[in-house]
């Protein structure tokens, strides 16, 4: 049975999709990235804000239309906006034919096997993972599920349940079969990475999780992403200044710097301790980038509220900042609250924190003009796609290179000019590391070959 899959929301969903469609090759599935082929549509929804949940009804809809125009046979529907919203979703979707939340993926192939979808256990395809984009060598590494925070606008909780950690023997596994399959990036991902080994109590955190990775792959770059300043502790820290193979970057978001707005908001730090602990970051780790993220328009925010967080940013300096105007979502404690900004002053004020960082990033990029930096090749055109250390997958901006290496190389390379505020021209040195070529299953997916995939599933 030919299957796609629609992925939506963050790079874990997509972790996820990866997981589940190789169980789904494991019966004898075949996966396709051409949808109008494909006998199975799965979507990965997300519930996380409105607009994701809008994104994820239209890519249903569109699932729904090639049922009846083209190959399709089943429409299936699964992740985080099912968890919250799925008799909602029975009710309005009746051209769904099966939806299972995000605690009930583990009966994706039960049903699909019991639905005559699948066939017989397969010797050959069995893999923890299986590629669904276009950037093999760039991959994400989900270290933990679910969330213990509390804080009053979030709905992850509700979708995703409590903090649970992968085992590092796992992760370990895993990391190596990405290598495998070609990575030279790894991304580590969850809500909030500091909180890894906490519920397994066998001492192992995110320093040893780094280390273990480190020792038993060759992967050149590992990423951290999604990390609370709570969790940067002097031991992990030093670990990130020490490992030249740990990028010198941390997303740790912090919403908000008006002590007024982050107790309502349930937040676990003041603007006191994030000022400590990105002084801190910037002291251990040598010309380390610091992105974070913040909501505007929060009930309760006032013009004082908001002009505090605009001081902060301009005195702490983030490399980089992404802005949200906050939307109530429904279950959330926030939902109670009075939602007492108006929209207009909420992209107002979104805006304006924009162009301040927007300000804030030219002028310290400015200060890299002139620098030797590694960075890695993502696509060949009339010049090179590529990003600089500095630069996350997808968010960060891109680096044209003047040069010639193969997509996945690790090429050093001067940083020649600013472009578009957030990007980088550049020309290359010298290719000091190259992928591995990847195998390829019968959709050219590549596909790794296991037995068995630990915990993930649980």
């Amino acid at each position: 049975m030919r299957i796609g899959f629609i992925t939506l929301g963050c790079d874990k969903n997509t972790v996820d999709s990866e997981r589940y469609l190789a169980r789904l090759v494991g019966r004898g599935a075949e996966p396709v990235r051409d949808l109008a082929t494909a006998e199975v549509i799965v979507v990965n929804t997300c519930g996380f804000i409105d607009a994701a949940k809008k994104e994820s009804i239209d890519a249903l809809i569109e699932a729904a239309r090639l049922k009846e125009e083209g190959a399709c046979q089943a429409v299936v529907a699964v992740g985080c906006m099912v968890e919250r919203h799925k008799q909602e979703l029975l009710d309005h979707l009746p051209e769904v034919d099966l939806f299972l939340g995000s605690s009930e993926m583990d009966q994706l192939v039960p049903e699909l096997e019991r639905r005559g979808v699948l066939g017989d256990p397969t010797v050959a395809h069995p893999g923890v993972r299986v590629y669904t984009g276009d950037l093999p060598h760039v991959r994400y590494l989900k270290v933990s599920e679910g969330c213990d925070h509390g804080c009053a606008f979030c709905a992850i909780p509700l979708m995703r349940g409590r903090h649970r950690s992968f085992s590092l023997d796992d992760l370990v596994y895993e990391a190596r079969e990405l290598e495998r399959q070609g990575a030279m990036e790894v991304n580590l991902v969850a809500q909030d990475l500091a909180h890894y080994g906490r519920d397994l109590r066998d001492g192992v955190r995110v320093p040893e999780l780094l280390e273990a990775l480190l020792r038993e792959t060759s992967i050149p770059w590992f990423r951290l992403l999604y990390l609370y300043s709570a969790g940067l502790t002097p031991r992990l820290l030093e670990v990130i200044g020490r490992e030249a193979r740990i990028a010198p970057y941390l997303d740790m978001p912090i919403q908000h710097a008006s002590d007024a707005v982050l107790e309502r908001m349930r937040r676990p730090e003041r603007e006191r301790t994030i000022r400590e602990r990105v002084k801190r970051v910037r002291e251990a780790v040598a010309d380390v980038a610091i992105r974070t993220t913040c909501i505007v328009g929060f009930p309760g925010e006032t013009d004082a509220d908001f002009q505090r967080l605009l001081e902060f940013l301009e005195d702490v300096q983030f490399e980089r900042v992404g802005a949200f105007t906050y939307s109530p979502q429904e279950g959330t404690r926030a939902h109670a609250l009075v939602d007492d900004v108006p929209d207009e002053v909420k992209r107002e004020r979104q805006e304006r924190l924009l162009d301040l960082q927007r300000a804030i990033t030219a002028e310290r990029y400015e200060r890299l003009v002139g620098k030797r930096v590694r960075g890695i090749v993502d696509r060949r055109g009339d010049r090179l796609e590529a990003r600089a250390i500095w630069q996350a997958d997808d968010i960060d901006g891109i680096t044209w290179l003047d040069g010639d290496a193969a997509p996945g190389s690790i090429v050093d390379m001067t940083i020649t000019g600013v472009q578009d505020d957030y990007d980088f021209l550049a020309t290359q040195h010298a290719v000091v590391g190259t992928p591995s070529v990847p195998p390829r299953g019968r959709a050219g997916l590549p596909v790794v070959a296991l037995t068995s995939i630990g915990s993930f599933g649980r």
